[in-house]
């Protein structure tokens, strides 16, 4: 069934997205505009069964039965969690004679944090044990230097069968050029081994690099299993409850796909979650009229950083999971282990805070589960950033359990009064994240100081206004729901996917080839749009090249030209920008990329009423910078558009707490987001 079978023009759409300790729902009424949010507990023995608890509550909370819903769009870390936790299914991989060992010999270069001296190679996912060799050769430019043995890969499916796998991973060297080879043996495999998921190259990642392609390949195969067994749980689940509409899920590039496809290639979820945030800043962003944002997600455990410029959000195939990386296109972010959670501890007389957490349980000490370890949210509580009720009511903060670790974690151990060493711990942890900042603005050739800052997640906005300050930023937006951002984003998301071929030999840019290999891959775009029943006039199709001076290990993917040179010029651009510098050296075209698109259409945006400043519904003694003082705390459902907060005041509402700090002020925008600026003298 394709994605858009119901229609390509939901009234109502309800989407989900799943997070290590909370669910997050949102259902829209596409037609007038209206939103439903609700969080619930997850359930990560099954997360369907949170899926389906968040769906039904917000579907009460609206009054409407499931039987209406036209759209379900899902945000998932299933294959995510596999890869991390290396619980993937047993794979084998199939690989051509000669390079069994490509996966253990993997590449020269260390991860960028790592000590050179102490830094060990992970273990691979495949043991050597379960990856076989079977008798074929294409050379680079395509051409069969020695004809695939059938009788050989009979011989290897039996050696499988003998090894009771769950997936195998069919690799061949070169198949990008000629994939002939390599889809014969998938074929034969799935013959010889019915219940198992075989998964090849040219489905996963068909470009150049037998290490990366291996890898995505093994990674793909790897959680094959689970992520179709939770894709059926889920539309079993759906269809029990009445609801026809398909099932879409996040992929890691920022777009929707039906489960079909994600079936095919699930290792395209792998930065679901963290993705759909992004889009959802970018749709928040635009209806504020801002363009150029830098967004900052941060929950419990990690923070995720994107620069989005002229409000297009950017790709890259350079992308990692834990430590492997993985060349599918993903939202070009970088994540460092900083969040909520992140435990402050002293060693040698010296305060470090992450990237280990406390996790959901046992939490924070506030959290009141018992924990023992001071946490970044301890030390907002020890400063009175958080009032004493979260949740709406329905969670309630131990203040004396804050107080305590972080005096005998930190305080005493660096003879510190607490607010110091509170502060400390804050000034560590905004530290980290303002370095991940920089690696995608100054790194790449932007100026932070041209950027709104968008901080969102659970804990986003307690941080948003002090980030800004470190890198000079005037302006913060926080989108109206924080929190479930990823919720949101996923029903701003369109259709994605994407189309790529990489050329039999690198080299000069030759237009009429170049034209050839982008034409049938549109042809292929087209096809996939046809499908999903997306109207011509809401289809997107861009060619995207990939190249790189003779001699690199990487490229850079820019707009395909008219012409040879202007590919060049904007090639070279993008190299200065990114680098600093221009190689006088010959630029090369590595592959060629269809990104094709079925826009979602904007539903209306209601406006907020506009009204008088609200009375603040308490306040608490907060410690700024400048001391202690008796601090307003808003409830951000009172505010209405147009209203102005002076610093200091604090903001709750369900799903995250602001602070305005002295010398800053937030306005709501008629969208309901906050935009916070640094007040002139």
């Amino acid at each position: 069934m394709p994605s858009s079978d119901m229609t390509f023009d939901p009234s109502y759409a309800v989407a989900v997205d799943i997070g290590g300790t909370f669910t997050d729902i949102s259902l829209l009424d596409r037609t007038s505009g209206q939103v439903w949010r609700a969080k619930t507990p997850s359930t990560p023995v099954d997360p369907s069964q949170a899926f389906m608890t968040g769906v039904n509550a917000v579907l009460g909370d609206a009054g409407i039965d499931a039987s209406v819903l036209d759209q379900v769009l899902h945000g998932t870390t299933v294959a995510t969690n596999m890869i991390l936790e290396n619980k993937g299914a047993k794979t084998a991989l199939v690989t051509t004679r000669g390079f069994r060992h490509v996966l253990e010999i993997g590449r020269q270069d260390i991860p960028r944090h790592a000590n050179l001296f102490t830094w060990v190679k992970p273990r691979r996912p495949v043991p050597a044990s379960r990856i076989h060799e079977i008798d074929e050769r294409i050379g680079t430019g395509g051409v069969v230097m020695t004809p695939l043995d059938e009788d050989c890969v009979a011989k290897v499916a039996e050696a499988i069968r003998a090894q009771n796998v769950e997936a195998v991973a069919v690799c061949l060297v070169h198949a990008y050029a000629n994939a002939d080879h390599e889809k014969r043996v998938t074929e034969l495999l799935r013959a010889a081994l019915p219940d198992v998921d075989v998964t090849c190259s040219t489905d996963v990642l068909p470009v150049v690099r037998e290490f990366e392609r291996s890898l995505a390949t093994v990674l793909n195969a790897g959680v094959m299993p689970g992520v179709s067994t939770y894709v059926e749980r889920l539309e079993n689940r759906l269809s029990e409850a009445n609801v026809a509409s398909p099932l879409l899920l996040m992929q890691s590039n920022g777009g929707v796909a039906g489960t079909a496809a994600i079936r095919t290639a699930p290792a395209l979820t792998a930065l679901s979650g963290p993705a759909a945030g992004v889009v959802g800043a970018c749709d928040v962003a635009g209806a504020c009229g801002i363009k150029d944002i830098i967004t900052v997600d941060i929950g419990g455990t990690s923070a995720d950083i994107c620069l989005i410029r002229d409000g297009v959000v950017g790709l890259t195939q350079s992308g990692k999971v834990g430590d492997w990386p993985l060349s599918l296109p993903m939202v070009d972010m970088v994540t460092i282990g900083a969040g909520g959670g992140s435990i402050a501890q002293v060693a040698d007389e010296t305060l470090a805070v992450g990237p280990h957490s406390a996790g959901a349980r046992p939490g924070p000490a506030a959290y009141g589960h018992g924990g023992t370890q001071a946490t970044v949210t301890d030390a907002h509580v020890a400063l009175g950033h958080l009032p004493v009720s979260l949740l709406g009511g329905e969670m309630s903060l131990d203040q004396e359990a804050a107080l305590k670790v972080v005096d005998d974690n930190v305080a005493g151990p660096l003879g510190l009064e607490r607010h110091d060493a509170a502060r400390g711990i804050l000034a560590i942890m905004n530290n980290n994240m303002v370095g991940a900042v920089r690696t995608v603005s100054v790194e790449r050739g932007h100026d932070p100081r041209d950027f709104t800052l968008v901080p969102f997640g659970g804990a986003g906005p307690l941080h948003g206004v002090a980030l800004a300050e470190l890198l000079g930023i005037n302006q913060v937006m926080v989108p109206p729901a924080p929190g479930l951002l990823c919720a949101d984003g996923l029903l701003a998301a369109d259709l994605k996917a994407e189309f790529t071929r990489a050329l039999p030999t690198p080299g000069a840019i030759d237009q009429s080839v170049g034209d050839s290999i982008a034409s049938e891959l549109v042809k292929d775009a087209t096809a996939w749009l046809e499908e999903e029943g997306i109207p011509v006039e809401r289809r997107d199709i861009q060619t995207r090249a990939l190249l790189r001076f003779h001699g690199q290990g990487g490229e850079i993917a820019v707009d395909w030209a008219d012409t040879p040179e202007d590919t060049e010029t904007r090639f070279k651009q993008a190299h200065e920008a990114l680098y600093g510098f221009i190689l006088d050296a010959q630029v090369e075209l590595v592959t060629l990329r269809i990104e094709a698109a079925g826009r979602t259409e904007a539903s209306p945006r209601p406006d907020l009423d506009t009204g008088e400043k609200p009375a603040p519904v308490q306040s608490q003694m907060v410690h700024w910078e400048t001391g202690d003082v008796d601090t307003p705390i808003y409830d951000r459902a009172t505010l209405c558009a147009g209203v102005r907060l002076s610093g200091p005041a604090v903001i709750t509402q369900l799903d995250t707490t602001t602070i305005i700090p002295p010398g800053w002020s937030a306005t709501v925008h008629p969208s309901a987001a906050l935009l916070l600026e640094k007040e002139t003298a």
